[in-house]
């Protein structure tokens, strides 16, 4: 025997269900035979030369595709007005950033190998030249690198740091790669 409480489920059930359901589309909805529609606009083609974008994508970092990155990944970046520093163990300038309080100096080599070769006399720790005593960051930095590309970022906050070294050593825009 069902009870009145039981049965009353039941029905709401069944109510919800049929409520539910999609109305199928009336006859005068629907398509006439044998009339076609438009086809969908297609996305514009990208091949390995093209890119959709004016940042090449060549597998190096330019300071158009870090910037992009940066965006990406939540950063406002605003570049800092005026001379860069030029700094010790860096044979190219920096361009700098401030992400709030926080400061991003990036080194773009032309190369991975030219920057191999400035890191191979740098304490990667305290992104000096190996041997110095010089103090030269307001705090302490933090060093990423990612192909040709190498950034110092000083921060008090890991977290930040962390994600900007995440967003970077994703690694440079690829040939072919559609963004």
């Amino acid at each position: 025997m069902s009870t009145p409480r039981a049965t009353g489920i039941a029905l709401l059930s069944f109510l919800l269900v049929a409520c539910s359901r999609r109305e199928a589309p009336s006859r005068g909805d629907a398509a006439p035979v044998g009339k076609q529609t438009a086809p969908l606009a297609e996305a514009p083609k990208v091949t390995a030369g093209d890119t959709a974008s004016e940042c090449p994508h060549t597998g190096l970092w330019a300071v158009c595709s870090v910037e992009r990155r940066l965006r990406q990944s939540g950063f406002v970046a605003k570049q800092v007005e005026g001379k860069a520093p030029a700094r010790p163990g860096f044979s190219v300038k920096p361009r700098v950033y401030t992400l709030g309080r926080a400061r991003l100096e990036i080194f773009i080599y032309a190369t991975a190998s030219e920057l191999d070769k400035d890191m191979a006399g740098l304490d990667t720790v305290l992104v000096v030249p190996r041997g110095s005593t010089a103090v030269v960051w307001e705090s302490t930095p933090t060093l990423i690198r990612s192909a040709n590309l190498a950034a110092v970022v000083v921060t008090s906050s890991p977290r930040q740091a962390e994600r900007l070294a995440l967003a970077l050593t994703a690694g440079a825009p690829q040939p072919g790669s559609p963004r």
